[in-house]
């Protein structure tokens, strides 16, 4: 698959999720993706904390997940996204540490993608209860969680397509302005 055929089929999927296994290697190339994502100076604020074992995931399924995100328990993995402020810049007020994140989390989404594994991104968690499971330094904000697993149906495409029918985005020419805003 090319870069812009991820961007274009990737959609969140976590009604697809299935219990089959994602090999290792899988996992260590979307980390990599993620890893390789651009950050301010170069600081790579990121950690990530794969969780595998089916009782953890039950466990923050059950407490740390709001009920229409407990759906995690039907997938293989779970990975979090966490980021510590002061491993990054912060400049006019803005701390980069969270955007940086979301760069990492991108790339990692369209690896998945890419490989025909389905994501969808979480934010919506008890974050304290989420970093008390995992043991999560006190320091370190978790900023998403996505399950990982390979679709319910027997392609990414299939999963996949229902929900791309369904995907409506703005016209380029309402959200872009040349030279001047409004122009």
């Amino acid at each position: 698959m090319e870069t812009l055929d991820a961007i274009r089929k990737r959609c969140s999927l976590k009604g697809h999720l299935s219990k089959r296994p994602v090999e290792r290697e899988k996992v260590d190339i979307i980390l990599e993706a993620a890893r390789a994502a651009p950050s301010a100076r170069n600081l790579q604020p990121w950690r990530f904390v794969v969780v595998r074992d089916e009782q953890t995931i039950d466990e923050l399924a059950s407490i740390a997940f709001t009920e229409p995100n407990r759906v995690v328990r039907e997938g293989a993995v779970v990975i979090f996204i966490c980021a510590r402020e002061e491993d990054d810049v912060t400049r006019e007020g803005k701390p980069y540490y969270l955007f940086d994140a979301g760069l990492a989390v991108e790339n990692l989404l369209l690896a998945a993608t890419d490989l025909g594994l389905v994501t969808h991104p979480i934010l919506s968690f008890d974050e304290t209860e989420a970093r008390r499971i995992l043991e999560i330094p006190g320091e370190y904000r978790v900023v998403l969680a996505t399950p990982l697993s390979y679709p319910a149906e027997p392609s990414y495409d299939e999963a996949a397509s229902a929900r791309l029918n369904e995907r409506i985005r703005k016209d380029l020419r309402e959200i872009t302005f040349y030279e001047k805003w409004g122009k």
